[in-house]
């Protein structure tokens, strides 16, 4: 695993990763996008982030006090706004005065599964939760280090446990799986001048 992540990290350099746009309360925009990121890609995220950041919106009291339709309007580019409204104001509501927040209190909220609790605690709080998302699954089932079919927290478990418990290298670790996986791991793969291919067993595999 830590071959892997020096070898992304000399190819696509340090992502220094979550991507802030407001700054004033980062925990809540971080959670925010969390919750925005679901079945949907980063750039519609951003589009419904900007909206919220051009209307102040990007605090917990704003979110707290902000319409429900109106919040629906400005983050609709990123799909399911109608759920994803509910979502975000039900976790501004519950995390309100709230000064411990877990990855327990995180999944009780209806919404937020484990990647976008993980999402929240590792960016969002700085702690060590490795975030397990689609690229994941996809690029080390391919290279032949995971099974497919194993459940999320087996596969976070392999990553927390081949790795030294460091927020650092999970943050940047993930970005640079994310990179990786846009780059060349896509649904159908470019394999050419992919850094990872000399230990790739699917490239192995359809390459001889």
């Amino acid at each position: 695993m830590e071959r892997i992540y020096y070898t992304l990290l000399k190819k696509y350099g340090y992502q220094n990763w979550w991507p802030i746009y407001d700054g004033k309360e980062p925990f809540i925009e971080i959670s925010v996008g969390a919750i925005l990121t679901q079945n949907t890609s980063w750039k519609n995220v951003e589009k419904a982030i900007l909206n919220l950041k051009r209307e102040n919106l990007l605090t917990k009291n704003s979110l707290k006090n902000v319409d429900e339709k109106t919040l629906q309007e400005l983050i609709k580019p990123a799909g399911f706004y109608k759920r994803k409204s509910k979502t975000i104001k039900s976790f501004i509501e519950k995390i309100d005065g709230r000064k411990d927040i877990d990855r327990d209190f995180l999944l009780s909220i209806k919404g937020i599964g484990r990647e976008t609790a993980d999402t929240i605690l590792l960016y969002g709080l700085n702690k060590p939760f490795f975030v397990v998302d689609a690229y994941t699954r996809r690029i080390f089932s391919r290279l032949g280090l995971i099974d497919s079919s194993l459940k999320y927290d087996e596969i976070q478990n392999i990553f927390q446990e081949k790795l030294s418990k460091d927020t650092k290298v999970y943050k940047e670790f993930h970005a640079l799986i994310v990179e990786h996986g846009k780059r060349h791991c896509r649904k159908t793969p470019s394999c050419s001048d992919c850094v990872l291919s000399e230990i790739c067993y699917f490239h192995r595999k359809n390459s001889s």
